[in-house]
Protein backbone atom coordinates (compact mmCIF):
# COMPACT_ATOMS: atom_id res chain seq x y z
CA UNK A 1 0.00 0.00 0.00
CA UNK A 2 0.93 3.75 0.19
CA UNK A 3 -0.14 6.80 1.69
CA UNK A 4 -2.25 7.76 -0.95
CA UNK A 5 -3.99 4.76 0.33
CA UNK A 6 -5.17 6.60 3.79
CA UNK A 7 -6.37 9.66 2.70
CA UNK A 8 -9.58 11.04 3.38
CA UNK A 9 -11.27 14.39 3.21
CA UNK A 10 -10.28 16.70 5.73
CA UNK A 11 -9.67 20.90 5.07
CA UNK A 12 -6.39 22.30 6.24
CA UNK A 13 -7.36 23.07 10.10
CA UNK A 14 -10.24 21.34 10.09
CA UNK A 15 -10.66 18.95 13.42
CA UNK A 16 -10.58 15.29 12.88
CA UNK A 17 -13.50 13.07 13.43
CA UNK A 18 -13.32 9.41 13.15
CA UNK A 19 -16.33 9.50 10.75
CA UNK A 20 -13.91 11.09 7.91
CA UNK A 21 -12.36 7.77 7.33
CA UNK A 22 -13.48 6.37 4.80
CA UNK A 23 -15.01 2.78 3.71
CA UNK A 24 -11.43 1.86 1.75
CA UNK A 25 -9.50 3.41 4.59
CA UNK A 26 -11.56 1.34 7.18
CA UNK A 27 -10.45 -1.49 4.67
CA UNK A 28 -6.73 -1.25 6.10
CA UNK A 29 -7.54 -1.08 9.52
CA UNK A 30 -6.35 -4.61 11.51
CA UNK A 31 -4.57 -5.75 8.56
CA UNK A 32 -1.44 -6.19 7.98
CA UNK A 33 0.33 -4.02 5.84
CA UNK A 34 3.74 -3.04 3.92
CA UNK A 35 4.05 0.67 3.20
CA UNK A 36 7.23 2.80 2.46
CA UNK A 37 8.02 5.91 3.81
CA UNK A 38 11.08 7.71 5.91
CA UNK A 39 11.62 7.76 9.15
CA UNK A 40 10.93 11.10 10.20
CA UNK A 41 14.43 12.70 11.38
CA UNK A 42 13.21 13.63 14.90
CA UNK A 43 14.21 10.28 15.71
CA UNK A 44 16.67 10.48 18.73
CA UNK A 45 18.36 7.38 17.95
CA UNK A 46 21.09 5.87 15.53
CA UNK A 47 20.31 2.01 16.71
CA UNK A 48 17.87 -0.07 17.97
CA UNK A 49 14.99 2.16 17.11
CA UNK A 50 11.82 0.50 18.42
CA UNK A 51 9.26 3.75 17.96
CA UNK A 52 9.46 6.45 15.57
CA UNK A 53 7.03 8.08 13.12
CA UNK A 54 7.06 7.00 9.33
CA UNK A 55 6.26 10.16 6.90
CA UNK A 56 5.36 9.78 3.56
CA UNK A 57 8.37 12.00 1.90
CA UNK A 58 11.90 12.91 3.42
CA UNK A 59 10.68 16.90 4.27
CA UNK A 60 10.71 17.37 8.00
CA UNK A 61 7.29 18.95 8.10
CA UNK A 62 5.28 15.93 7.59
CA UNK A 63 4.23 15.83 11.43
CA UNK A 64 2.92 17.82 13.67
CA UNK A 65 1.17 21.15 13.30
CA UNK A 66 -0.11 22.25 9.81
CA UNK A 67 0.93 18.60 8.43
CA UNK A 68 -2.04 16.18 6.98
CA UNK A 69 -2.98 13.31 9.07
CA UNK A 70 -2.71 11.25 6.27
CA UNK A 71 1.02 11.93 6.23
CA UNK A 72 2.09 9.83 9.09
CA UNK A 73 2.00 6.71 10.90
CA UNK A 74 3.30 6.20 14.50
CA UNK A 75 5.12 2.94 14.37
CA UNK A 76 6.04 0.94 17.49
CA UNK A 77 8.04 -2.20 16.46
CA UNK A 78 6.60 -5.13 18.26
CA UNK A 79 8.78 -6.76 21.51
CA UNK A 80 12.09 -8.29 20.23
CA UNK A 81 12.08 -6.16 16.87
CA UNK A 82 14.37 -2.99 15.85
CA UNK A 83 15.59 -0.71 12.76
CA UNK A 84 18.10 1.36 12.45
CA UNK A 85 17.31 5.25 11.81
CA UNK A 86 18.41 6.15 8.23
CA UNK A 87 17.53 8.93 5.39
CA UNK A 88 16.79 6.76 2.84
CA UNK A 89 13.06 5.47 2.38
CA UNK A 90 12.23 2.28 3.67
CA UNK A 91 9.34 -0.33 3.61
CA UNK A 92 7.69 -1.06 7.01
CA UNK A 93 5.34 -4.19 7.42
CA UNK A 94 2.83 -4.79 9.94
CA UNK A 95 -0.40 -4.11 11.37
CA UNK A 96 -2.33 -0.87 10.85
CA UNK A 97 -4.63 0.51 13.50
CA UNK A 98 -7.05 3.71 13.85
CA UNK A 99 -5.13 5.56 17.13
CA UNK A 100 -5.81 8.99 18.00
CA UNK A 101 -2.64 10.93 18.96
CA UNK A 102 -2.90 14.71 20.10
CA UNK A 103 -1.11 17.39 21.71
CA UNK A 104 -1.68 18.98 24.78
CA UNK A 105 -4.13 21.04 23.51
CA UNK A 106 -6.15 18.15 22.21
CA UNK A 107 -5.42 18.42 18.46
CA UNK A 108 -4.76 15.88 16.72
CA UNK A 109 -1.19 15.11 15.57
CA UNK A 110 -1.70 11.19 14.06
CA UNK A 111 -4.61 8.86 13.41
CA UNK A 112 -2.36 5.97 12.37
CA UNK A 113 -0.13 3.75 14.02
CA UNK A 114 1.33 0.47 12.91
CA UNK A 115 3.00 -2.60 15.52
CA UNK A 116 6.06 -3.06 13.15
CA UNK A 117 7.08 -6.14 12.01
CA UNK A 118 9.42 -5.80 10.03
CA UNK A 119 11.64 -2.86 8.31
CA UNK A 120 13.70 -3.05 5.02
Amino acid sequence: MTFDDLVFPIEKDQPFVETMLTQAVRGYLDQKVKIRGYIHPSCPFQTGVTSFILVRDDQSCCFGPGAALYDCIIVDMVPGRTTNFTPKPIAVEGVLKFREFKDLDGKHLAVYHLDGEAVE
